[in-house]
């Protein structure tokens, strides 16, 4: 299992190569499951040129590896990964990753999704929407 916040932009899907490379499942992983959000430039009706997302340093971190620990056990799954970007988020670069291996693709799936649901619900970040018009903070997250 692997929570990280970077600073540092990253590729994802390297990310889940990389991971996926660096483990040992023997066999026994059927199914990868992942998602990926990114930067986007534009949020209801506004042109967003950038992003400026903030976290609590320390509840962050122990917040998703909660939401990590609690669905490898409920889906029993063989490994999860959670990275999330932190800092000025340009147009177009990958801010959240949450992939998870299992033995079958229901369980990769359903574990998958509802991590990605509890992250976006729950987790303390915070988001700064940079438009043309200024800077405002987000107050909720889009549902879907």
């Amino acid at each position: 299992m692997l929570v990280d916040i970077r600073k540092e932009s990253f590729n994802a899907y390297q990310e889940i190569l990389s991971y996926q490379a660096s483990q040992d499942f023997s066999g026994k992983c059927g199914a990868t499951a992942s998602f990926v959000g990114s930067m986007r430039d534009f949020n209801d009706d506004r042109k967003v040129t950038s992003m400026t997302l903030e976290y609590y340093p320390g509840m962050t971190e122990k917040h998703l590896n909660a939401i990590a620990r609690e669905a490898i056990e409920k889906w029993n799954l063989l490994d999860v990964l959670i990275l999330h970007r932190i800092g000025k988020i340009k147009i177009g670069e990958d801010i959240v990753l949450v992939a998870s291996w299992s033995a079958h693709r229901k369980e990769a799936f359903e574990s998958c999704r509802t991590m990605m649901e509890q992250l976006k619900s729950s987790a303390p970040f915070w988001k700064k929407e940079n438009t043309t018009a200024g800077s405002k903070w987000v107050e909720k997250n889009t549902s879907g």
